[in-house]
């Protein structure tokens, strides 16, 4: 471990060189995202981008978090399920 951390949700996350945001959260048992497509949820899920199922908000932007690198000091956020 690198000894770096980012914020998920207010909860410091520790990460390795070279991980992903979700390979993190992912190794620290957090599988649930937030609010995914239609009914499921947010997750962990192709790993390429190719889903867009791990959708988060990294300092304020939607990003997947499968490609996403890790990087000391982010605030990343599961993103709200929005009301029609």
């Amino acid at each position: 471990m690198s000894g770096q951390t980012f914020l998920f949700d207010g909860v410091a996350i520790p990460f390795a060189a070279n991980e992903t945001i979700a390979m993190a959260l992912d190794r620290s048992g957090i599988r649930s995202f937030g609010a995914g497509q239609g009914s499921s949820a947010g997750r962990y899920f192709c790993g390429i981008g190719a889903c867009q199922a791990c959708i988060v908000a990294v300092d304020g932007i939607g990003m997947e978090a499968c490609l996403t690198p890790a990087r000391s000091g982010l605030r990343v956020t599961r993103i709200a399920p929005v009301s029609p």
